[in-house]
């Protein structure tokens, strides 16, 4: 079997609909996919009901929380929470602080490069996303590519939107042990995402997913796209010891990134694991 969960739409920052999502996985060949779009399940409904037959749909999101880094400090997490219940009265109120919280935060951002003479209009910018859309900076960087400022999302994040300048607004975050019980508390399954990607920042070290498992967490991707071997190595020997879930997923976002549908993919013995914990939602299969 061919499993990827990890996967985004337009509801968030991909750029295929849900409905796209899971015709471009029936096409490359996919027996199950995860739809896991950060801080919202408002792409489920779409992806549902475009399913293939035969196609399975593990309904999840990525939750962005922040953690100790084990160091001392402090840097941001991703937890991908997958078969929730998405009307769990915590994750109601969880997605509407979020949602308001980001939709402030890119309002501010682009208000400040348009100050600055780029052509971007924070009021358009916002108004041009649904209210279940989680607002974020991809959002800006595809608006900056439209206005002819960058030739790609990729380009404005490392000229412009890289939080080391003024335009940056800091998020104000789930501490990720409160995101894993609400998310438990739901009846889903946490698997902490890219945890050792050291090449997109600042990120934990053992004792922290040792900590986090302590606290409930079910699993951590390894094989993805942005771990070295050294991480991946590091990640299984704690999945090993502490009897983890361990995921392998593309972390796919369209045209917004280069890697393909099933670039890396999940063991179907560990899904098995996800969908018998799981008691907020079903696996849905295509018929």
């Amino acid at each position: 079997m061919r499993i990827d969960l990890h996967c985004h739409s337009n509801a968030s920052d991909g750029t295929d609909s849900p409905a796209g999502l899971v015709g471009a996985a029936a096409r490359a060949g996919l027996d199950v996919l995860a739809i896991t779009d950060h801080d919202t399940t408002a792409g489920w409904a779409e992806a549902e009901a475009a399913l293939p037959a035969g196609l399975g749909l593990v309904r999840g999101a990525e939750l962005t929380c922040v953690s100790e880094d084990g160091r001392g400090g402090y840097c941001t997490v991703h937890l991908l929470a997958y078969l929730f219940d998405p009307e769990a009265e915590a994750v109601v109120t969880e997605y509407a602080r979020t949602r308001a919280e980001r939709r402030s935060r890119l309002h501010t951002m682009a208000g400040r490069m348009a100050a600055d003479g780029y052509p971007v209009d924070a009021d358009e910018l916002l108004a041009g996303l649904p209210e279940d859309v989680p607002a974020g900076r991809p959002h800006l960087a595809q608006a900056l590519v439209r206005a002819g400022v960058v030739s790609s999302v990729t380009e404005a994040f490392t000229e412009l939107l890289h939080g080391r300048n003024g335009y940056y607004v800091p998020s104000h975050k789930t501490p990720v042990a409160d995101a894993i019980e609400m998310i438990k508390a739901a009846g889903g399954v946490t698997v902490l995402a890219h945890g050792f990607a050291h090449q997109r920042g600042p990120v934990v070290n053992a004792a922290v997913v040792r900590d986090l498992a302590a606290a409930g967490l079910d699993g951590v991707e390894i094989d993805h796209p942005d771990h070295d071997p050294r991480a991946r190595s590091e990640l299984r020997g704690l999945a090993d010891q502490l009897g983890l879930i361990a995921t392998g997923s593309s972390d796919y976002h369209g045209t917004n990134k280069t890697t393909g549908l099933g670039a890396e993919m999940t063991d179907p013995v560990m899904l098995d694991a996800i969908v018998s914990r799981a008691t907020g939602a079903p696996l849905l299969v295509g018929s």
